[in-house]
Parts: structure tokens; sequence; C-alpha cells
């Protein structure tokens, strides 16, 4: 069925004036809110039928079943679709590929990292995984020679004072 076929004007003003009514049910139920989002949306198949849209749209329409129909039944449009999807996988294994080498490039050669690991210090005995060496089992992770509760208390009239102090912790100035 072709465009011209179709008597848009009754079956536009049809679909509008049904809407309306739907929006004067919303009104009255929902609030105006409701029934004049209703009405917006009733009112535009008329409008559309009246600025000439309609036949852009039926074209639109059209055009994209003609091609679902054709992709459904044409093997050489399924051959086109398997090269586009091979073309995808190249493209995300070649920007892996570039990344690792790029990361690679920029933290140094992969064999010197590899060759010289850091040597492990012996723990005495009864010592923590993450205790430093030289400390004992009981004593708490921490400066040497001061304790936790002489740290400097700062004014806080500053908003970013915390922050300056995470930053400078980690060693960020």
């Amino acid at each position: 069925m072709t465009f011209e076929q179709i008597y848009w004007l009754p079956l536009c003003a049809g679909v509008t004036i049904a809407g309306l009514v739907l929006s004067f049910l919303a009104f009255r139920r929902r609030g105006a809110a409701a029934g004049m989002r209703m009405a917006a949306w009733a009112l535009l198949p008329l409008a559309a039928y009246l600025t000439g849209a309609l036949q852009s749209l039926w074209t639109i329409g059209a055009t994209i079943v003609s091609f679902v129909t054709s992709l459904i039944f044409n093997p050489l449009v399924w051959a086109g679709v398997a090269v586009t999807g091979l073309s995808v996988v190249l493209f995300v294994a070649s920007g892996f590929m570039r990344g690792r080498k790029l990361k690679l490039a920029r933290d140094g050669k992969p064999g010197k990292a590899a060759e010289a690991p850091a040597a492990p210090q012996q723990r005495a005995v009864g010592q923590r995984a993450g205790q430093p060496a030289g400390q004992a089992p009981g004593q708490a992770a921490g400066p040497v020679g001061k304790p936790a509760a002489a740290a400097p208390k700062k004014n806080n009239d500053d908003d970013f004072s915390d922050i300056e102090d995470i930053l400078k912790r980690r060693g960020i100035s």
C-alpha cells in the first residue's frame, strides 16, 4: 500500500479527536497536567498531516521495513554483517594491544622488572606480615619515637584542611 492510497486526513482527524476525548477524561481524573500532556500528544497526528511530515515519516518507515526484510532474506547482506562484526572485533583487539604496548612503554621494559624482584624482608618470630622489621609483635605500626596521640591538631577554619592533610600524607603537594 502506498502513501497515496490511504485517506490520511480522516484518519489523523479521528486519532486526534479520540485523543482529545481521552485527554478530557485524564484531565478530570488525574488533573490539569495529565490532561494537557495527553492533549499535546493527541494533536501530533493532525499536526504531522498538516505540515507534510506524515509523508516523510511514512517514507522513513517504509525504508526501514524494506531494509529489514532484505537483511533477513538476503545471504549477501548476512555476509556484510559478518564482515562488520569481524571489523569490530579487530578494532577492539587492536585497542587492547595498543593499550598494553603504551603501558609497557610508560612503565619500562618488562624484562628489567621481571629480572630484579625486590628481596623479601625476613621477619622475626611472632612478627606479622605487614609489620616493619625491628618492631615488637604487640607494638602498633607508626613512626618510632612519636606516639599517635601527639599528632598536631590543626585549626579547621579552612574547609580544605582535611583534604590538604590527606594529600600531604600521600606525597602530593
